[in-house]
């Protein structure tokens, strides 16, 4: 089992920065790949960013690329989420998730709340 905690979300101004973190416990001695995924009120959920266990593969949604950036520290067991630029689209509750190579995710947080004010 690996269980994950997000954090840093809050309230931001459009065009501010924020910078999620999720912090993986448990069975982390495992390799996993990583992502970032978000959900608005009345829609479904996207994902955001992903990143392979090395960190040497990465993956943006086209909205926010050159604006976010995934990152891992693999030895803190965390993975981050640097947000520039925000936009009020960018506004919904962020999870990060875990899977392993190849699998899909099986492991997620509960989640942290991101607003953009315009």
């Amino acid at each position: 089992q690996v269980q994950l905690v997000e954090s840093g979300g809050g309230l931001v101004q459009a065009g501010g920065s924020l910078r999620l973190s999720c912090v993986a416990s448990g069975r982390t001695s495992s390799t996993y790949a990583m992502g970032w995924f978000r959900q608005a009120p009345g829609k479904e959920r996207e994902s955001v960013a992903a990143i392979s266990w090395s960190g040497g593969s990465t993956y943006y949604l086209d909205s926010v690329k050159g604006r976010f950036t995934i990152s891992r520290d693999n030895a803190k067991n965390t993975v981050y989420l640097q947000m520039n630029s925000l936009k009020p689209e960018d506004t919904a509750v962020y999870y990060c998730a875990a899977r392993k190579a190849g699998g899909t995710y099986e492991y997620w947080g509960q989640g942290t709340q991101v607003t953009v004010s315009s």
